[in-house]
């Protein structure tokens, strides 16, 4: 008999782990108390896995819809700029516009700033 409690909750753990593979998951809970498996260092070790895993995972994909959000508003920030600036653009223009990287769209939203015929001429655009 085990008679340190950590060890005794180690092994509870493993024990469940491992009868994860072939028992259904409520036989498991009928014989383990589920407060023995949260208090074991492999329950919170994989706890922990799971939890910097999701974070990441949360992160990355919060930095992608920023990247895609910002590049939309450059988007529709610089279509508003060529309206005012030279009237309405056709469509092939615009699918043209839509298809450039975000680099590329604030080149073109600096080179608004001081758009004249000839710069106008140079980035495709009608006089």
């Amino acid at each position: 008999m085990i008679e340190d409690r950590q060890q005794q909750r180690n092994l509870s753990a493993f024990v469940q782990l491992l009868a994860g593979v072939k028992f259904d998951e409520q036989l498991i809970q009928a014989y383990f108390r589920e407060d023995m498996m949260q208090e074991s260092v492999v329950y919170q070790r994989i706890i922990r896995q799971g939890l910097e895993q999701g974070l990441e995972q949360g992160l990355e994909q919060g930095l992608e819809q920023g990247l895609e959000q910002g590049k939309r508003n450059e988007l529709n920030l610089i279509k508003r700029l060529l309206n005012r600036r030279l009237g309405e653009i056709n469509s092939q223009l615009q699918n043209q516009i839509e298809e450039l990287s975000f680099d590329q769209l604030e080149d073109l939203g600096e080179a608004l700033l001081d758009f004249e015929s000839d710069a106008a001429r140079s980035w495709g655009f009608p006089p």
